[in-house]
C-alpha cells in the first residue's frame, strides 16, 4: 500500500505544477476600416450586406446626388461661358471685315502704283515744255494722296487683325477661366463623394443605415476589416516582459483551429494595466500585466474578433 500512496502523492503534485511561463490567453481583435462620405445624404443605394467579402474598388454605398448634379453643371457653364469671353477678346474682328480691308489695300496700292506712274509721265512732259506747272503739282498731290491712302488702309488692317481686348481684359478673362475649371473641379469631386468605394479588400463587418435613411455627414455607413487589420492581443506578467521585442515570432492557437497560426510581436505596452499598492517585492512585481499585440501572418483570416485564443512563444 505504501507504493499507491506513493504514486497517488506523485501525480498530486503533477497536477498542481504551474502551466509554462510562455503561454498566455488572449482575443482576436479587428481594426475596422469606417467607411462614411464628407457630406449628408440621403442613402439611396447600399450595395453590401454583413458578411461579404469584396474586392478593392467595389462600390458599397451611394447618397442621393441631385444637387451636386446640378452644382457640377452650373459649374460647366460658367466655364464654357468665361472660356467663349476669353476667345472673344483673343480674336480680332470677323472675317468679312478683314477681308473688306484686305481689298481695301489692295485698291490702295493699285491707286498708288497708278498715281506713280502718271507722276513719271508728267515729270517728262514738265522738263521737255509741254505741260504747265500747276499740271505736274497735280499729279504729285494725286500721288501723296494715294500713297496716305494705302498707309491709312494698311493700319486698319493691322487693328483688325489684333485681339479685341485689351491686356488687362484678357488677363481677368483668364484669371475668370481658371477660376470656373476650379469650380468645375470642386463640383466633380463633391459628386465623386456621394458614392464611396472600398478602399481595400476585406470582409463587410456591419452596415449601419438602411436605404432610404438620413446619413450624417461623416457619419459611417459600413464597417470593413481587411485581412491585413486582424491581431491577437494578450497580456504578460512584468517578469517575462523582458524576453518580447518588436517582431518576436509567436504560435496562436484556437478552439477548433487544425494547426497553430504565426504571429509576429507589433506591440509592447510601456504602461501596466494594474498595478499594486506595493512595488518593493519580488511578489507584487509579478501582478503587473503589460499589453502585448501580434500581427497575424497571411492565412489566418479565418480568426474572428473577440475570438478567445491561446499565444505561445515559436
Amino acid at each position: 500500500m505504501r507504493w499507491v500512496f506513493v504514486a497517488l502523492v506523485a501525480f498530486g503534485l503533477l497536477g498542481c505544477e504551474r502551466p509554462a511561463n510562455d503561454a498566455w490567453q488572449g482575443y482576436i481583435e479587428g481594426e475596422y476600416v469606417m467607411l462614411a462620405a464628407p457630406a449628408a445624404g440621403q442613402l439611396q443605394k447600399l450595395y453590401v450586406r454583413r458578411g461579404d467579402r469584396i474586392e478593392a474598388g467595389k462600390p458599397m454605398f451611394a447618397l442621393e446626388q441631385e444637387s451636386e448634379r446640378a452644382a457640377r453643371l452650373q459649374a460647366e457653364e460658367q466655364l464654357k461661358s468665361a472660356e467663349a469671353r476669353l476667345e472673344n477678346l483673343r480674336a480680332g474682328r470677323r472675317a468679312p471685315e478683314i477681308a473688306s480691308l484686305r481689298a481695301a489695300v489692295t485698291q490702295a496700292k493699285a491707286a498708288l502704283a497708278l498715281s506713280t506712274s502718271q507722276l513719271a509721265q508728267q515729270e517728262k512732259l514738265f522738263k521737255g515744255g509741254f505741260i504747265a506747272q500747276a499740271v505736274l503739282d497735280q499729279a504729285q498731290s494725286a500721288h501723296a494722296r494715294d500713297a496716305a491712302l494705302l498707309k491709312g488702309a494698311e493700319a486698319q488692317l493691322r487693328t483688325a487683325r489684333q485681339p479685341l481686348g485689351r491686356e488687362d481684359e484678357r488677363k481677368a478673362a483668364e484669371g475668370e477661366v481658371a477660376a470656373a475649371r476650379a469650380a468645375v473641379t470642386q463640383a466633380a469631386w463633391r459628386l465623386e463623394q456621394k458614392s464611396i468605394a472600398a478602399p481595400v479588400a476585406g470582409l463587410v463587418q456591419d452596415t449601419f443605415f438602411v436605404e432610404g435613411e438620413w446619413v450624417p455627414a461623416g457619419k459611417p455607413v459600413v464597417s470593413l476589416l481587411p485581412p491585413g487589420n486582424v491581431k491577437a492581443r494578450f497580456y504578460v506578467p512584468e517578469t517575462v516582459l523582458g524576453s518580447l521585442q518588436a517582431g518576436r515570432k509567436l504560435e496562436i492557437r484556437c478552439d477548433g483551429c487544425p494547426a497553430p497560426l504565426e504571429a509576429q510581436v507589433s506591440y509592447l505596452s510601456s504602461q501596466a494595466e494594474y498595478t499594486p499598492p506595493v512595488l518593493y517585492s519580488r511578489e507584487s512585481r509579478k501582478k503587473l500585466l503589460f499589453l502585448v499585440e501580434a500581427r497575424l501572418a497571411p492565412g489566418a483570416a479565418a480568426l474572428h474578433p473577440g475570438q478567445p485564443v491561446d499565444v505561445r512563444l515559436k
